[in-house]
């Protein structure tokens, strides 16, 4: 039942046998077969079928729900007994957001350190996706924003707040600003991370409170790009100081705060809010609590019994 309900999940994710069969390892018959099986056993057609795949029935998307709860207890019910018999060990998968990827050392390295029989995977993902994933089982554990678009049902812990800057080069126009303002940053030229992603929305919506929208004229995924503009001296971006900090720029960058107002959006870990978690990923929330009381939160970001755990 576990390896038919692994197959069902696969198919709605992949939206295609083919590919959901690669995923799984077995053959595009057999994964056919084990589904049927499956609808078999529950007396409903959970597959719309045609020359191709046509999507879930109605009773196909409640039982989506259920396999991925049945299976996530599965896997947490494995990885526990394998935790008992040989200590903490095994394969974590994060999602990060491109802001915060840059952090992400200050979470595994001490985790590692502690446990050394577990590895990572780092991805760079959206917010979105991020999301999706974990209700995918496709991840662990991710890092994204926690305080401006909805979470669903998971477990966050606080790591630390964005604040926003001006990123420009020495004896660029405004370099020589000690503040600038939402307004003044628009008629600059920018480059900015894509529409997609939560921290250009971000960006978006405080200009917009400015009167103002931008108008970059480059715009990439990936803050490495974005950083290779900033340096030729052409262009200007908007980041979060930490993220500007940690390329290691030298004098010829300047960081202005950018004010009216002062933004700070929060991020942190995220994990589907389950009950017990995986000994991985409650190892991976204790290690970034121990982050969070680090970084010397303000008390009112800490949950009632000062866990640094909220609950969306």
């Amino acid at each position: 039942m576990i390896d038919k309900l692994e197959f069902f999940i696969a198919l709605a994710r992949q939206q295609h046998f083919g590919r959901a069969a690669e995923e799984c390892g077995v053959t595009q018959p057999t994964l056919s077969a084990g589904i049927r099986q499956l609808e078999e056993q529950l007396g409903v057609m959970l597959v719309q079928r045609g020359s191709r795949f046509l999507g879930l029935t109605p009773e196909g998307q409640r039982v989506l729900e259920w396999a991925r709860r049945i299976v996530g207890d599965t896997r947490t019910m494995r990885e526990e007994m394998r935790a008992a018999r040989r200590g903490l060990a095994g394969h974590i998968r994060l999602a990060v957001i491109p802001t915060a990827l840059a952090m992400v050392q200050k979470l595994t390295e001490p985790f590692q350190a502690r446990h050394p029989d577990v590895t990572f995977s780092v991805l760079s993902r959206t917010s979105l996706q991020v999301l999706s994933l974990l209700e995918n089982l496709e991840i662990d554990a991710g890092i994204t924003y926690l305080d401006n678009e909805p979470l669903g049902r998971v477990t966050s812990v606080p790591l630390y707040s964005e604040r926003y800057h001006l990123i420009t080069g020495v004896g660029t126009p405004l370099a020589d600003r000690d503040s600038i303002t939402w307004s003044e940053v628009a008629d600059l030229r920018l480059c900015l991370l894509t529409a997609d992603m939560q921290n250009r929305r971000i960006i978006n919506q405080h200009m917009a409170e400015a009167g103002v929208t931008p108008k970059p004229t480059l715009e990439s995924n990936s803050m490495i790009v974005l950083f290779s503009h900033i340096r030729t001296g052409k262009w200007a971006s908007i980041m979060p100081k930490n993220v500007a900090e940690s390329f290691g720029f030298g004098e010829e960058i300047r960081m202005i705060p950018i004010t009216a107002p002062e933004a700070e959006h929060l991020v942190g870990l995220v994990a589907t809010h389950r009950e017990p978690f995986t000994p991985l990923v409650s190892g991976l929330l204790h290690e970034a609590r121990l982050l969070a009381a680090g970084n010397a939160f303000d008390r009112n970001l800490l949950s009632s019994d000062g866990s640094g755990v909220l609950t969306s």
